[in-house]
């Protein structure tokens, strides 16, 4: 099935206690298309800058990713600079420049249009609902955000969300949201806004997932070295719709399936920077973690 992801693509400089790098391939564009390329073949739609390197949009294209939707303007690209604590929960952003993504009006080329799946990763909503209006064929979408648009752009988050089959936030953009400091609360809150389905994310200690008459948690796979958290979040919403998008189906069993797949490209996403990890694993070794993840969460039913 067509698979589309509209993001960033950036170069990203970040700092942790384990390395640094300087502006290298980044953009949840660049970290949703990757992860989901292990399962279905994503076209990319995007903007960089003139300063931007072809050697960068070959790394994505040798991986099957369609990069004709990604427009290049005269300028800077988007770029993110960041530092990591020992605890790698706790980021500092030390640059952000918008640069050609301040002008970023995305058209989908024509055969881009008829997508079955699609991600919108944390843009601006209203943009996000420029894509939307150009779909004629979605059968399942996802939509990231983040805080900044809940607090900036509330009107036209709600009527992403109320277009939508899948919302993905974290705990706190959860409750910021809704006003609800329990999750639950705040999951039924969300699904009321229209969509069917609401993943929150809960960083190392994996995701939960909400529907109107089913839950499922998930954990965090156990990492033994995490050198860069950089673009785990969308690295999981594309190895999730990647997944779903392969199988061309959305019901209780598929999304669980779907949830493993995305837990599992975020950990490897996790142990190198950029997309450095993903470029030197197999898929047989992507099949194998997920194995991994069933034998630790499975058990017998308990017997009294």
């Amino acid at each position: 099935m067509s698979l589309l992801i509209v993001g960033t693509v950036a170069f990203d400089s970040v700092e942790t206690p384990f390395g640094k790098t300087e502006r290298v391939l980044g953009g949840s564009g660049t970290f949703a298309g990757y992860a989901a390329s292990f399962f279905e073949r994503p076209r990319l739609v995007g903007v960089v800058g003139s300063d931007f390197p072809d050697t960068y949009l070959s790394i994505l294209e040798e991986r099957g990713i369609d990069v004709s939707g990604v427009e290049r303007k005269e300028g800077k690209t988007f770029f993110w600079a960041g530092r990591y604590e020992t605890d790698v929960n706790i980021r500092t952003t030390l640059i952000t420049e918008l640069n050609v993504l301040q002008e970023f009006d995305p058209v989908l080329p024509e055969n881009f249009r008829d997508s079955s799946f699609l991600f919108l990763a944390n843009i601006d909503p209203a943009l996000q609902l420029k894509v939307l209006d150009q779909c004629r064929n979605l059968e399942f979408v996802i939509a990231d955000t983040m805080n900044f648009w809940i607090d900036a752009s509330r009107e036209a988050l709600d009527e992403v969300i109320s277009r939508i089959g899948a919302i993905l936030v974290n705990d706190e953009e959860a409750r910021m949201l809704t006003g609800e400091t329990v999750l639950q609360k705040a999951a039924k809150k969300i699904l009321e806004m229209g969509p069917k389905i609401v993943i929150i994310k809960k960083g190392e200690h994996g995701v939960m997932m909400f529907t109107r008459d089913s839950f499922f948690a998930f954990p965090g796979y156990p990492i033994d070295e995490v050198k860069d958290p950089t673009g785990a979040g969308d690295s999981f919403a594309g190895g999730f719709i990647g997944y779903l998008a392969s199988k061309g189906t959305v019901n209780d069993e598929t999304l669980k399936q779907a949830i493993v797949a995305g837990s599992t490209t975020a950990s490897f996403c996790c142990e190198d920077f950029s997309i450095d990890k993903f470029r030197n694993i197999t898929s047989g070794e992507l099949l194998a973690r997920a194995g991994n993840f069933r034998e630790a969460t499975s058990f017998q039913p308990l017997d009294f």
